[in-house]
């Protein structure tokens, strides 16, 4: 791997790493977050299209593209809703290993990939281990009935987007499209849907006035650049699919660890130590269950 490549297969550590933390920073309710988000990703994406040229996709490669962005979308709306209920520190290692637990399953069920009891076996087990350390990420000394019920509230809503984030992922698996030319309709479709949840709150508290919407458009900027240079390092000819993935799941560390010490969602010493044994335990069976493909 040369360092070039490095670098870019790095992009998603620093993007999806800071994105939530960033997002959550300038703070604003899921609706401010997902239409600030969604446009700061349009306008990226209209951005690289341009310099680089990209080919409009057209019939089915744009029809799959849109939903694949709407599916990110809604999966995202959700996520900011976790947010609010248990932070992004405990959120993201959950929907991160919802995420893996999604493309996995889809690509055995689906794909056919891990042929072979042995691959089968091996590839569960470290499903389940992506279980073990979501879990031990959102332990707490403290017992608190309150707690427990936004942490299981907060688990079913982030099962409930995970449907969203495998049609973000699967969606462009039924064409042919390249992912840089799907880049700017994912975005579109980001958008449409993005629009139409903002909609609902016009006669409330219109989001699309409201100061925060516009200065979550640099959390979008985060988002863009760490979802393109993914694209970019998932090629053959820089590291490669599985090795770029496993790159792009580092994230989950750094947007944890800044949620806890730049949003002030303190863990105590024990918690702490458990937390990252979880986020070890997740980078470890996600890379599991890339190589044994």
């Amino acid at each position: 791997m040369n360092i070039v490549a490095l670098l870019v297969g790095l992009g998603p550590l620093l993007g999806w790493g800071l994105f939530p933390t960033v997002a959550s920073k300038f703070g604003g309710k899921p609706v401010h977050q997902i239409i600030g988000t969604t446009l700061g990703t349009l306008i990226f994406a209209c951005v690289f299209a341009v310099l680089t040229a990209q080919h409009f996709p057209t019939g089915m490669n744009l029809m799959f593209s849109l939903l694949s962005g709407a599916g990110w979308c809604f999966g995202q709306i959700l996520t900011f809703k976790a947010f609010t209920l248990i932070g992004s520190s405990k959120a993201m290692p959950v929907t991160t290993a919802f995420q893996l637990l999604g493309a996995s399953l889809w690509g055995v069920f689906a794909l056919g990939n891990w042929p072979g009891l042995t691959n089968k076996i091996i590839g569960f087990t470290a499903l389940f281990v992506i279980l073990i350390g979501a879990r031990m990420t959102v332990w707490s000394e403290k017992k608190l009935s309150q707690d427990s019920d936004k942490l299981k509230k907060a688990v079913v809503i982030l099962l409930i987007g995970e449907i969203g984030y495998w049609l973000y992922s699967a969606a462009p698996q039924a064409t042919d499209i390249g992912g840089k030319a799907a880049f700017l309709p994912q975005a579109m479709g980001m958008v449409i849907v993005a629009v139409i949840y903002g909609c609902f709150f016009l006669k409330k508290d219109n989001p699309f006035t409201q100061k925060v919407t516009w200065l979550q458009i640099i959390s979008g900027f985060f988002f863009a650049f760490a979802a393109l240079t993914y694209l970019i390092s998932a090629q053959p000819d820089m590291n490669g699919l599985a090795t770029g993935f496993v790159l792009s799941q580092t994230s989950v560390v750094l947007a944890t660890l800044t949620g806890i010490y730049f949003l002030n969602q303190r863990k105590t010493s024990k918690e702490m130590v458990v937390t990252m044994i979880g986020l070890v335990l997740i980078l470890v069976a996600a890379t599991v269950t890339v190589f044994i493909r």
